[in-house]
């Protein structure tokens, strides 16, 4: 049997699409299989995190930074101690298990803002403090950031930032053996985590409840959000406390129709804060007229 080498066709091994349109449909396929895979495992991430035991959650935080840690002014003393035992009551009318502790930061830096992260920390600055009429308005924020502690929403996004962070790594060729550690640092010390907009919303209405089983009614609760509304239109900057907690005019219509058809109608007295809350309000005054007269 005779053996011919034929003539191969020019042009056999080219295709006929142009090579750019090949390029953009791989492209465009590879993006949509990372956007997939990218969120399966962001909701794995969250769905699983859930089920995390509240111990490791609070091995994960670490050592506290300095500005977090037991102040030495008496004074700063006093504050987050009152913060404290306002949070602990607050906790057992809603119903936190016992084995869920809170604890309570105080933080005299003026930027307008709190927050509940990892291990059970409530951060409290003192921006935010001095601007609150009553403790009912405080019991508000402190009551909100307890219902997420109480439903593992910190645990939540640092799960799904962790999962993110080191699939995004992974298909970008990433291979540092301490990636894991400098997400967790970013992410797991006493950050502010952001929560999602049905987070807040379940956290608004168990602080709601909250304060209806704590006072009895749910009288003063918007002017939270009355504070910081003016706030923004004073200053033309939003609050920090707005920035991580989306306010919308929803979620103020919601709290002022929980107020007229909850709780007791009769006695629906404001607790006032104490003094050494108060002050806080009368020092900041005192340092922008003093800043005026230096101008």
């Amino acid at each position: 049997m005779r053996y011919t080498n034929p003539v191969i066709p020019e042009g056999i091994n080219v295709s006929e699409e142009h090579p750019l349109k090949e390029f953009a449909s791989l492209a465009i396929g590879i993006t949509l299989l990372v956007v997939v895979g990218v969120t399966a495992l962001s909701w794995t991430a969250g769905y699983f995190s859930r089920f995390i035991p509240f111990e490791l959650e609070q091995k994960m935080v670490g050592q506290l930074p300095a500005e977090m840690l037991t102040h030495d002014d008496a004074n700063n003393q006093q504050i987050e101690t009152y913060l404290q035992t306002l949070a602990n009551q607050l906790a057992t009318h809603q119903g936190l298990d016992e084995h869920m502790p809170v604890t309570v930061h105080y933080v005299e830096d003026e930027t307008v803002n709190a927050g509940a992260t990892l291990g059970g920390h409530i951060i409290m600055f003192k921006g935010l403090l001095e601007k609150l009429p009553h403790e009912n308005a405080l019991a508000m924020v402190m009551a909100h950031e307890i219902a997420h502690i109480k439903h593992r929403d910190p645990i939540l996004a640092l799960g799904r930032g962790i999962t993110v962070a080191l699939a995004l790594a992974s298909i970008a060729g990433a291979s540092d053996s301490g990636l894991l550690d400098g997400v967790i640092n970013q992410t797991g010390m006493l950050t502010l985590l952001t929560f999602n907009r049905d987070q807040e919303q379940q956290a608004d209405l168990e602080a709601l409840q909250t304060l209806e089983s704590y006072y009895g009614h749910t009288r003063g609760a918007a002017a939270l959000f009355e504070t910081l509304k003016l706030e923004e239109e004073d200053s033309f900057h939003q609050p920090e406390f707005l920035s991580s907690h989306p306010l919308t005019n929803k979620r103020i219509d919601t709290t002022f129709e929980y107020t007229a058809t909850h709780g007791n109608k009769i006695n629906q007295k404001l607790s006032q804060l104490p003094d050494f809350i108060k002050n806080l309000a009368n020092q900041m005054d005192s340092s922008d007229n003093k800043t005026a007269q230096e101008q």
